[in-house]
């Protein structure tokens, strides 16, 4: 029997797509930072709504939750890069509508603009079912960090781009517009960008197999797959870990202009910080966990996010809050590469749309009720509060993972000789 393995570091363009997605991904965190910093007030002043200050970034959420399950499963039947495209274009719509409800203060339309933004949003991110295509199993958490590092650069553009067009300014309707319109302008770049990702890094996973060995067959329901030992752990830990960052990261706007009385501008920066945590150290973290393994990643991550919610009890200046956002945004990323990779080494090429799909979309959803939750415990309890129950939030599922034992060995064969043409 020929047991030679197909090597597809020798064979495609592994590096260009993943600086390709990596460009990809800074677009969309420069767009997502003007959504974490102004949705919640873009919301009130068109609704006028005060005491439910979540409920903005509670339909963006919601609707990126229910969009990724959707278009997990178009990648796995159509391809990844097509439905990541329109992702974007999703995003730009959505942007230029919610600029369109600061015009006309169209409470309607700003839901709308919310919901298409949230499902650009929910797909985009599952550029990670991409990047997990393109490696094997012993480099798969290292792929992923390298395309979610690309943010990084997202976080310097998002603060450099819209804190000039809120410097000196009054909180005002109109005075959002041109930001929300600009965003509009970045989603599209984002589409051009992605589609020069070739081939599909679908079509890259599926070469990794013996050279005799029959194209894998269909894929298994989702039932069957989530009740593979280590998918649950993982999955848990990532939803956890994204639902309690997502709803502290969308209220950190109100909790910095609302409560603390600092100037809106000053947002901008610490969700900058908080954006280089989620992304900046992210090769080194990829890499920490091929070597330390999926299990301590996916609980370390963990305690961290609950340690930086915990600490917003005794901060209350600005640079106090984007160094605990900061160490938010690393605990996220250190979690969540971990979840994907350890979700991508138990499912086969055409079952990881639908499983990361399904896990983004439990996230989103958990992310909108959290976020939801935190909006009318902030307005009526205080910051105390929220940071606390959030810290506990994050605590509650590492003793369920403790509990089970370690996950198998990866699904795939790995790729026995070195990955050349790979960061």
């Amino acid at each position: 029997m020929d047991t030679e393995m197909t090597d597809p570091a020798t064979t495609f363009p592994i590096r260009r797509n993943t600086l390709l997605l990596s460009a990809a991904m800074a677009v969309n965190s420069a767009s997502l930072q003007l959504v974490a910093a102004m949705a919640a007030i873009t919301f009130g002043l068109v609704t006028g709504v005060t005491g439910l200050l979540g409920l903005g970034p509670a339909i963006f959420l919601t609707s990126g939750a229910l969009t990724a399950a959707v278009a997990g499963r178009l990648m796995d039947r159509f391809g990844r890069i097509p439905v990541l495209a329109v992702g974007f274009v999703l995003g730009s719509i959505g942007s230029a509508l919610t600029a369109l409800s600061l015009q006309t203060l169209e409470p309607l339309l700003a839901v709308l603009g919310f919901a298409l933004i949230g499902s650009s949003a929910g797909t985009v991110q599952l550029s990670r079912a991409a990047a997990g295509d393109m490696y094997p199993p012993e480099r798969r958490a290292r792929g992923i960090a390298w395309v979610l590092f690309g943010a990084v650069f997202g976080a310097i553009l998002g603060p450099s781009v819209f804190a000039p067009l809120f410097a000196g300014r009054q909180v005002a309707a109109e005075a959002l517009v041109f930001p929300w319109l600009v965003g509009a302008g970045i989603a599209l770049v984002g589409m051009a960008i992605v589609l020069w990702v070739r081939p599909d890094p679908k079509v890259i996973a599926e070469s990794f197999r013996t050279a005799d060995e029959p194209p894998p067959g269909p894929a298994e329901p989702l039932g069957k797959i989530l009740r593979r030992e280590g998918v649950v752990p993982a999955l848990l830990s990532g939803l956890v870990s994204f639902a309690v960052m997502v709803s502290v990261m969308n209220l950190t706007g109100h909790i910095v202009v609302g409560h603390y009385h600092h100037a809106q501008h000053l947002v901008f920066p610490i969700i900058g910080a908080h954006v280089m945590g989620m992304f900046g150290l992210a090769p080194v973290i990829g890499s920490l966990i091929d070597r330390m393994g999926r299990r301590p990643a996916l609980v370390g991550g963990l305690v961290v996010v609950a340690g930086s919610c915990a600490g917003l009890v005794w901060v209350s200046g600005v640079w106090g809050i984007a160094i605990l956002l900061f160490g938010l945004g690393v605990g996220w990323n250190l979690s969540i590469v971990a979840a994907t990779a350890s979700l991508a080494d138990l499912a086969a090429p055409s079952e990881r749309g639908k499983l990361l799909g399904f896990h983004d979309m439990m996230g989103g959803l958990l992310g909108a009720t959290l976020v939801l939750l935190g909006g009318w415990v902030l307005d009526t309890v205080g910051v105390y509060a929220l940071a606390s129950g959030s810290a506990v939030v994050a605590l509650v599922p590492v003793a369920i993972i403790l509990a089970r034992r370690p996950a198998p060995p990866a699904l795939m064969p790995p790729i026995q000789r070195p990955v050349a043409d790979a960061p």
